[in-house]
């Protein structure tokens, strides 16, 4: 028996509201369990619409039931009915998702003769008591005009207007309304919701967890060319504008791209049972396996691509669909004088082209490019669309090739690129993209996909912050500048392969290189730099940088002082390219450190020992006029601390300020920094409960961690951590700091899982001190339990280095050397991995 024959029987038999509401609860449950077999057949836009006349139905069935209710046996023909309900919003378009509100206007006419507010009213009770998930709004149709300059959103929703069901006399009052909010003025809508969507894509950028509705590319930004559109041109149907406004090809790949959007949306509201519109990484594999896909990675690529598309296709089209609605008198002539070449403008630092010039050829468009004063040029929707149409000949004739080395000589490349990027073309003119366009990098470190972050690196690299490595740039050959930049730009286009990315990156760069005419030791330094390229991050965070065996093995790669410096400028544009936040002055520290630690042995045929190092250091220090005001007593304490580690990991100015500080320590004092992150500075001359202290702030995942015994028995204890707490949690913390030197305090910390072999230890590492290098799964708290556990069988740590990612840890601990640990290195493993 179908839904309609039941609710008749009811109504027949005098069925209360309750039987009939729960009729229709019961059915929309069924109906919803039926949905992921309907998803098998249909999955884009026909599940989407299929959903929609489905809820039409319902809504309508409602309605009927309520007239039937109300009226019985003499029941007044449809159009007699001044009521209307009209779809409104991603209803109204008949994309309506699954868990999405359903957002319903119900419209009426004043008529004597009916009592419509009494039907409406029956009519939502039913709806809620359904537990259907409703958005409504009840006008007076004579009502709607003033209620859509209540709000913008209110308006864009009765531009998406269709009728379900109800008179159709109301329905067309209604659109006498509708096409009066169309045209009331038109251009401060269209302004309006531009800034709109500028601002949702300022906060919605583009992401590996992608926001299907809200991100840069996303169905909001489908959503938007299409609302200015129907304002403009009163089409219900974006299609219709096929070979009027775009092509048929653009309009069919544009649409192939919603198509997938709108599978994934529907497949995370299947599998979540809920309005979930981001792909989270924890939703990827159900997601990919739902909608047939070999992995989350290609999954991610394709929908990075999708929202690419969608976010070219819109932006070139609406600046096509309103540049004529905004023209004033005398624009035209302001634009001749700005005229650069046929059909292209530069006006205010922005290039324009006109919509109606044919495409050009790519080397006459980049050839304009490189025409351009070098500076950092905008480019309109219009200009992108040259590009983005543009015809480029494969393979690149010799020409190509020239131009872009030229353009790659330019101060400013990072603008080009990214118009490169919007436009599609980058993997034209950079083969070596081919297989990294669109690929996301699920490695809990990159923000962006490979080919996004590479031209952020490049973004980093022309606009350095640090005045350090500014200088270090801007006093670089022309030539070194060049290499560098196809370097940076090039260094992770090896990705994607099964090969160490490095290595094929060597090959990659070497390749194009080669079509850039550059000479073979150009080719060999570019090569070198890439293959290389993550090897000072890797040895600044993760080794011991003051060990000279340290410095020779990474200097024995790098080879010389030009190509050090080239690759520590590469390694700050590489990082800072990650994403905000993820160069810090902790960073900062450990580079700069590793580069002029590097720079003072790279011209040195015989090794420099930490003794002769140490010398340079005091030598510094005794030349500071500072140190000359000191006390007698306290110079010879500075010069008598025993630990080189000391004096290399400090300027003679910092360690002039922790001997100054220390000496007037009694029993301990600390002092705490937030200018990035939050540091912790301990003088002690009792003791610390170290393992307390680490494992009640381990929330804020330590960074580092130095330990020197200085003078009088004073230990400095130098703790960095990544995150940076809240202002107000910092009397917290001053109070954990106090606790720490109450040694009864217990914390219990959960052992985290270290295995035997993920443990080495080096006795041989210096003559005073033994290395504990720890390469396990990242663990909260995993710091504080070795700390812990070393302290309880008094072995000193005198520094740490911790290096995390999202899945790995890899700490590397100075130990100083006793008979204890060297003799004993078996029992220090199973002292930390024992249960």
């Amino acid at each position: 028996m179908n839904l309609t024959t039941q609710i008749e029987d009811l109504i027949e038999h005098n069925a209360s509201d309750f039987e009939i509401s729960k009729l229709f609860k019961n059915y929309l449950i069924e109906y919803k369990k039926s949905l992921p077999k309907l998803f098998e057949s249909s999955q884009g836009k026909d599940f989407l619409v299929t959903h929609t006349k489905t809820i039409d139905t319902i809504l309508t069935q409602m309605y009927k039931v309520v007239l039937r209710r109300t009226f019985g046996n003499y029941l007044p023909m449809r159009g007699s009915i001044p009521i209307a309900l009209i779809a409104l919003g991603s209803y109204g378009r008949e994309q309506l998702s699954i868990h999405s509100d359903i957002d319903l206007m119900i419209v009426y006419e004043p008529c004597e003769g009916y009592n419509t507010n009494t039907i409406i009213e029956k009519l939502l009770y039913l709806i809620w008591d359904t537990g259907m998930k409703l958005g409504h709004r009840v006008h007076e149709v004579e009502d709607i005009y003033r209620a859509s300059q209540e709000d913008i959103t209110i308006r864009t929703a009765f531009i998406e207007s269709r009728l379900i069901y109800g008179s159709p006399f109301a329905w067309h009052a209604s659109q006498r309304q509708f096409n009066k909010i169309r045209h009331d003025d038109p251009k401060g809508f269209i302004l309006a919701k531009i800034e709109e969507a500028h601002t949702r894509r300022k906060k919605h950028p583009w992401s590996m967890q992608p926001n299907i509705k809200e991100n840069v590319g996303g169905l909001r930004d489908s959503h938007l060319l299409f609302w200015i559109a129907t304002t403009i041109y009163g089409n219900s149907n974006l299609k219709d504008l096929s070979g009027r406004l775009f092509s048929d090809e653009a309009y069919r790949d544009y649409r192939i791209a919603l198509e997938l959007l709108f599978r994934v949306r529907n497949a995370l509201h299947l599998i979540t049972d809920r309005q979930e519109d981001q792909l989270l990484f924890e939703l990827m594999p159900a997601v990919a396996k739902m909608l047939g896909f070999p992995s989350e990675r290609k999954m991610v690529a394709k929908i990075l691509e999708a929202q690419w598309r969608i976010n070219s296709f819109a932006q070139i089209f609406i600046k096509k669909i309103v540049r004529r609605y905004f023209s004033e008198p005398g624009m035209i002539a302001s634009y001749r004088q700005a005229r650069i070449a046929p059909g292209i403008y530069a006006i205010d630092g922005r290039l324009y082209a006109t919509y109606s010039h044919k495409p050009k050829p790519i080397n006459t468009l980049l050839e304009l490019l490189i025409g351009m004063e070098d500076i950092k040029w905008r480019f309109d929707p219009s200009f992108l669309s040259q590009f983005t149409y543009a015809s480029i000949k494969h393979p690149l004739p010799v020409k190509t090739y020239t131009l872009m080395r030229k353009l790659f000589e330019r101060k400013q490349l990072y603008p080009y690129l990214s118009l490169f990027y919007d436009a599609g073309i980058l993997h034209h003119l950079i083969p070596a993209f081919k297989k990294v366009l669109h690929l996301p990098q699920f490695d809990g470190y990159h923000h962006y996909p490979v080919d996004l972050h590479s031209i952020k690196c490049i973004k980093a690299l022309e606009s350095i912050d640090e005045p350090f490595v500014r200088e270090l740039y801007e006093n670089l050959l022309p030539k070194d500048k060049l290499l560098l930049k196809v370097a940076v730009l090039l260094h992770d286009t090896g990705k994607g392969r099964k090969q160490d990315h490095s290595e094929v990156g060597l090959k990659l760069i070497i390749a194009y290189a080669k079509r850039l005419k550059w000479p073979a030791e150009m080719q060999e330094r570019a090569g070198l730099l890439v293959r290389h390229h993550i090897l000072m991050s890797d040895v600044a965070q993760r080794e011991d940088i003051h060990n000279e065996k340290t410095l020779y093995k990474f200097m024995s790669n790098i080879k010389t002082k030009e190509n050090l410096t080239l690759l520590y400028i590469l390694t700050y544009a590489d990082i800072n390219g990650v994403g905000p936040g993820t160069y810090n002055s902790f960073t900062s520290r450990l580079l700069r450190e590793l580069y002029d630690a590097s720079m003072a042995i790279v011209d040195q045929s015989d090794r420099i020992t930490d003794a002769t190092k140490r010398l340079k250091v005091e030598r510094r220090i005794k030349k500071l006029e500072e140190f000359s005001t000191l006390p007698r007593i306290l110079k010879k304490r500075i010069l008598g601390v025993e630990s080189n580690l000391f004096y290399f990991k400090h300027t003679p100015e910092e360690i002039l300020s922790i001997a100054k500080y220390a000496k007037e320590v009694k029993e301990y004092d600390f002092r705490l920094s937030t200018e990035s992150g939050l540091t912790i500075e301990i003088f002690r001359r009792i003791p610390l409960n170290l393992g307390y202290l680490l494992g009640k702030l381990s929330y804020l995942d330590v960074a580092s961690m130095e330990i020197f015994t200085l003078f009088d028995e004073i230990k400095y204890f130098k703790i960095d951590f990544y995150h940076l707490p809240d202002h107000d949690s910092l009397e917290h913390i001053e109070t954990i700091v106090d606790e720490a030197f109450d040694m009864e305090q217990q914390i219990t910390l959960n052992k985290p899982d270290i295995r035997p072999e993920e443990i080495t230890i080096d006795c041989e590492h210096s003559k005073t001190y033994a290395a504990l290098n720890i390469y396990t799964a990242n663990q909260r708290g995993l710091l504080a339990y070795i700390a812990k556990r070393l302290d309880e069988h008094d072995i000193n740590i005198a520094t740490a280095k911790i290096h995390s990612t999202k899945t790995r840890a890899r700490d590397h601990f100075l130990i100083e050397k006793s008979a204890k640990l060297c003799d004993n290195t078996q029992n220090i493993i199973v002292l930390l991995t024992e249960d």
